[in-house]
């Protein structure tokens, strides 16, 4: 059974930095896209920053310049660098990852969310 799980959460003041990790475990035949997602209290979950498994990248226009997603590959691994924070980055971050598992079945999986909170 694929899991995910966030870890590098927590309480930052504003202009600080936090770096979250994601490591994806279970049976796993290949990971195509792997990404953090965000909520908000009171808002959609919404899309922060995606890497596929060449390399592209893909950001939310609010945090470009700011967040940086790299991964490994070798380790089924994700991380979210996130820097010059602001109150309006507070939200649940979830990890998501698109894959084939061992049975060769494809599918989408979420973490179960890591909570920033970024003061002013």
């Amino acid at each position: 059974q694929v899991q995910l799980v966030e870890t590098g959460g927590g309480l930052v003041q504003a202009g600080g930095s936090l770096r979250l990790s994601c490591y994806a475990s279970g049976s796993i035949l290949s990971i195509n896209t792997m990404g953090w997602y965000r909520q908000a209290p009171g808002k959609q979950r919404e899309l922060v920053a995606a890497t596929t498994s060449t390399g592209t990248t893909d950001y939310a226009e609010s945090v470009k310049g700011r967040f940086t997603i790299s991964r490994d590959n070798a380790k089924n691994t994700v991380y979210l660098q996130m820097n010059s924070l602001k109150p309006d980055d507070t939200a649940v971050y979830y990890c998501n990852a698109d894959l084939i598992d061992g049975s060769y079945y494809p599918g989408a999986y979420w973490g179960k969310g890591t909570l920033v909170t970024v003061s002013s």
